[in-house]
C-alpha cells in the first residue's frame, strides 16, 4: 500500500479508475468517501507557506491589567482605512478588509493576481464602556485597543505570600 496516498493534502489525484472488484467493495467505497471528505476540508487551506490566501481573520491577543484591558490584534498588509472598530454594549467587534495585488512580470507577459477579503472579529468584554473611553491605534500592522475598566472593577491587585511546609 502507498502510504502516501493516505496524506489528505496531496495535490495529486491516482490516474488509474477503481478496478471494477474494487468499485463495489465496501472497503474500497469507504476510503473513497474518506478521501473526498478530507479533500473537501483541507480544500483553500494553505498547504504550505504563501500557497494560498485563506485565514485573514487576524490573531487577537487580551490582556487585564487591575485597571484596563487590552486588546492587540495583529493586521499585516491591512490598510488603516479599511479598519473598524465598533463597541455594542460589551461587545468589541473588528471589522475590515484585506487587498492583495501582486504583478509578475517575465518580459514577455504579464500576470496581475489579485485577492480580496473580509474578516470580522468580536470580543465579548466581561463589563460595558462608553465608545469615548477606548483608546485604539493602528501602527506597522498591529491594531491596540485600550478599554480601562469601570471603577467597580477596578480592584488592587495584591501578592499573597507562599509559605513552604
Amino acid at each position: 500500500m502507498n502510504l502516501n496516498a493516505l496524506v489528505p493534502w496531496r495535490n495529486t489525484k491516482p490516474d488509474l479508475p477503481a478496478k471494477r472488484e474494487d468499485f463495489f467493495d465496501p472497503f474500497h467505497s469507504f476510503r473513497r468517501e474518506v478521501d473526498r471528505m478530507f479533500d473537501r476540508f483541507f480544500e483553500g487551506l494553505p498547504m504550505r507557506s504563501g500557497e494560498t490566501w485563506q485565514g485573514i481573520a487576524p490573531a487577537v491577543d487580551i490582556n487585564e491589567t487591575a485597571k484596563e484591558m487590552v486588546v492587540t490584534a495583529e493586521l499585516p498588509g491591512v490598510n488603516d482605512k479599511d479598519i473598524e472598530v465598533t463597541l455594542a454594549g460589551d461587545l468589541l467587534t473588528i471589522k475590515g478588509e484585506k487587498k492583495d495585488e501582486r504583478t509578475h512580470d517575465n518580459g514577455e507577459s504579464t500576470y496581475v493576481e489579485r485577492r480580496y477579503g473580509s474578516f470580522a472579529r468580536s470580543v465579548r468584554l466581561p463589563f460595558e464602556l462608553k465608545d469615548e473611553q477606548v483608546n485604539a491605534k493602528f501602527k506597522d500592522g498591529v491594531l491596540t485597543i485600550h478599554l480601562p475598566k469601570p471603577a467597580d472593577m477596578q480592584r488592587p491587585v495584591r501578592r499573597i505570600e507562599l509559605k513552604a511546609k
